[in-house]
């Protein structure tokens, strides 16, 4: 049995439901190599607790020299035993690049060797995948001009319209749409929510996303007299409707709790889960992919999605993906859902993430699948080979494809 699951979590290319990679024709924002692996945010929080060096201080080195600060505190002066480090072992041992020299320069030469879309596909081979779903917001700067002079599609890539900015940072944003010819205010009033739908399927045609999305904090509520409520139940829903598109929701974030950190200074806390309890019931049209940042709330996710058709629980996002609870709350969906959910997504900032972040998914994922098989033979039911491949293959592709159809 556990050989069975082993080969067909090895042979199944998943698709990679949510990540912050980016397809080469969007340029400079997709992120890849030594320097870039390492300096990953989980890292530069790990070295703030490991040195004694100031967040202020680190900022002003360069991206190399920051780089070179972290393989030293980290990677030489201790091991490398947390989830984040060990994954760039991972990383680098599948390009049988040393794992314990004494400065980057091996694995530095290797990447600026590499031709991108010949190591894309090296990746996505290494990890196990066939396609990835980006982040793409409309409204910074440099990825809107990438899109606006028609940027080279990549089938491997998926676009997702991102809307934190629309959704949470209005104040500091609606000027931009004012600026680009909408009749948008700062209170999101009168014909602000029309046109914002206006922006939306004007991007929506030029981008053509599998889904829109949206972080959210802790405090979220629904339905809610704000701007964010306003412009989420009249503008970003109908049009998620319109376009026959899910809405991602993901809940649970504490924003800059420690700003010394920047993008490492994030937090999470418990959510009230009964906005979405209000939202699938009064938009049953539309569907929702969510994934919750609390450990505490992924017991309420799972009763919901029972009682929801038009929900879609995805992923153990950001501190929950570690084996440990990854393996409890897989179990949890296994047990209260069966299978129609989607386990896992990378959230990959860096391309070669996705090396190690699947990698760790697959080592997670074995025993867990092994063990529900195994009672299912003992309690009576005859598994096949081909229970544990339709199975694995719904999880980890056609329960996406079905809720997000292209």
């Amino acid at each position: 049995m556990a050989a069975a699951v082993e080969e067909e979590l090895a042979s199944t290319p998943f698709i990679d439901v949510h990540t912050h990679l980016f397809m080469p024709s969007l340029g400079k924002l997709g992120l890849w190599g030594i320097d870039e692996l390492i300096t990953y945010h989980y890292l530069e929080a790990e070295l703030l607790r490991s040195d004694s060096i100031e967040p202020e201080q680190y900022w002003k080195l360069s991206k190399r020299e920051q780089a070179d600060l972290i393989w030293r505190v980290l990677f030489l002066e201790n091991a490398p035993v947390s989830e984040a480090t060990r994954g760039v072992v991972t990383v680098l041992k599948a390009f049988d690049l040393p794992t314990d020299c004494h400065n980057l320069a091996e694995a530095r030469e290797f990447f600026t060797a590499q031709k991108l879309e010949a190591h894309i596909r090296r990746v996505f081979e290494l990890a196990g995948i066939s396609e990835v779903v980006m982040t793409n917001d409309p409204l910074d700067p440099q990825e809107a001009e990438a899109w606006e002079r028609g940027a080279e599609r990549d089938s491997q890539f998926h676009p997702v319209m991102r809307l934190d900015r629309i959704l949470n940072k209005w104040a500091d944003h609606w000027q931009i749409l004012v600026s680009k010819g909408y009749a948008v205010d700062a209170e999101a009033r009168g014909q602000s929510c029309l046109e914002v739908r206006r922006f939306l399927a004007e991007w929506q045609q030029r981008m053509r996303p599998v889904y829109m999305a949206v972080s959210l904090p802790d405090t979220f509520q629904f339905p809610e007299d704000s701007v964010r409520g306003r412009l989420l139940a009249d503008a970003v829903i109908p049009a998620c409707r319109e376009f026959g598109i899910p809405l991602s929701l993901m809940i649970g974030v504490r924003y800059l709790v420690n700003p010394a950190l920047r993008l490492a200074g994030d937090a999470v806390g418990r959510a009230d889960l009964s906005a979405l309890e209000r939202l699938c019931v009064r938009y049953p049209q539309n569907r929702f992919l969510t994934s919750v940042l609390s450990r505490e709330n992924q017991h309420e996710l799972c009763v919901y999605t029972r009682k929801f058709r038009n929900l879609m629980p995805f992923g153990c996002w950001w501190f929950l993906n570690n084996p440990s609870i990854v393996e409890e709350i897989t179990r949890e969906r296994l047990e209260m859902l069966g299978t129609t959910f989607i386990p896992q997504h990378s959230d990959a900032r860096v391309l070669e993430q996705v090396i190690y972040k699947w990698r760790n998914t697959r080592r997670t994922l074995a025993p867990i699948l092994t063990n529900t098989f195994r009672l299912l033979l003992e309690d009576g039911y005859p598994v096949t080979r081909a229970h544990i491949r339709a199975d694995v293959e719904r999880l980890f592709r056609s329960n996406f494809e079905r809720f997000c159809p292209r």
